[in-house]
């Protein structure tokens, strides 16, 4: 297949794109390589891309999703059989700081995706939701069955809003859209923004970690490789119309229309005090701690139902906590030569 990745600098993207290119497809990645992070890691990951074994099979373009002009031209020229959509401006505190940022990418640049796919006949849309949208929701596991009308950040908002344009596209068009709830992703490679890398960042150079919510959060920590394989088995399934569908009785997460809701999580919610003992144990290292309250737009615990993903794609993700740990330690001792 011709797949189109947006967001392919990116922690993510970057792990599908190779994923992709490994088994055959030509895979087209995009990005606009910003600075909410260090751009030398965007770079570094891409290079892992453009030298590896398949790397005939992969070609790179930095554009922004929100270009319109450029987003058109691009799908026309192209003609891509899947999209996997990944590119947005990413993180929950920094949408508090800079709103108008999340506009541009997840909502300007998400029309410019739908409209590309629209336009061109893209056989599936595979794009990156999130946990966050659960919100305030406080059941247990999450599942897609529940209410998601309660965001507690605008990154959230902006991702709930994404499946419902997603859903109106599907319904109008018939394009097949499948929306996938990541739920904390970690593993090397990842985004330095992030809790483990921070967390592991500052307990080598003996500073301080931050620690909120005074340690009590639970997160269901999800390992970068049980991710990618549920985007690559998501993409491979084409949303389908539910038959069963009743406009009386909806289900959240499917549709008369070809379009599907899934979360991917390890299922197995850590509680943050642990994870950070789990970590001092893959480093050696005993963290200097400061326990501080939860910062606004948090949500205190996620846990993901993924019965749904296992039912229609086979897969369950199987990483440990600290098989995955062990594996970003490695990684980031190696890439930063600590």
């Amino acid at each position: 297949m011709k797949v189109l990745v947006t967001g392919a600098a990116g922690f993510i993207g970057a792990a599908v794109s190779q994923y992709l290119i490994n088994r055959g497809d030509t895979v087209v990645g995009i990005d606009n390589i910003n600075d909410y992070y260090d751009v030398n890691l965007k770079h570094a990951r891409l290079k892992t891309l453009q030298e590896s074994d398949a790397s005939e099979k992969f070609s790179f373009i930095q554009m922004g999703v929100e270009e319109r002009d450029a987003m058109a031209a691009l799908f026309e020229e192209q003609q891509f059989d899947r999209v996997v959509h990944l590119a947005a401006q990413a993180g929950v505190r920094y949408s508090i700081e800079n709103p108008h940022a999340y506009v541009d990418a997840n909502l300007v640049g998400f029309m410019n995706i739908l409209e590309g796919c629209r336009h061109n006949k893209v056989e599936h849309l595979v794009y990156a939701s999130s946990s966050s949208v659960y919100g305030a929701n406080e059941t247990m596991p999450f599942s897609e069955q529940h209410n998601v009308d309660h965001p507690v950040s605008l990154y959230a908002a902006s991702k709930k809003a994404n499946e419902l344009m997603a859903h109106t596209y599907s319904h109008l068009y018939a394009l097949p859209t499948t929306g996938l709830r990541f739920f904390t992703v970690y593993g090397p490679w990842g985004r330095p923004d992030m809790a483990l890398f921070k967390f592991t960042k500052a307990i080598l150079e003996g500073e301080t970690i931050k620690v909120f919510n005074y340690g009590n959060h639970h997160r269901d920590f999800t390992y970068i490789d049980d991710i990618v394989e549920g985007v690559v088995r998501s993409l491979d399934r084409i949303a389908q119309s539910n038959d069963e569908w009743s406009g009386k009785t909806p289900d959240p997460a499917s549709s008369k229309a070809p379009w599907k809701i899934y979360n991917i999580g390890a299922q197995t919610p850590v509680h943050l005090l642990k994870f950070i003992e789990t970590l001092e144990e893959a480093l050696g290292v005993e963290a200097k701690k400061e326990l501080l309250p939860m910062q606004p737009g948090d949500v205190p615990d996620t846990y993901a139902d993924v019965e749904a993903l296992v039912r229609d794609t086979g897969y369950r993700p199987t990483t440990s906590m600290k098989d995955g740990v062990g594996e970003f330690v490695k990684w980031y001792r190696d890439f930063y030569q600590q």
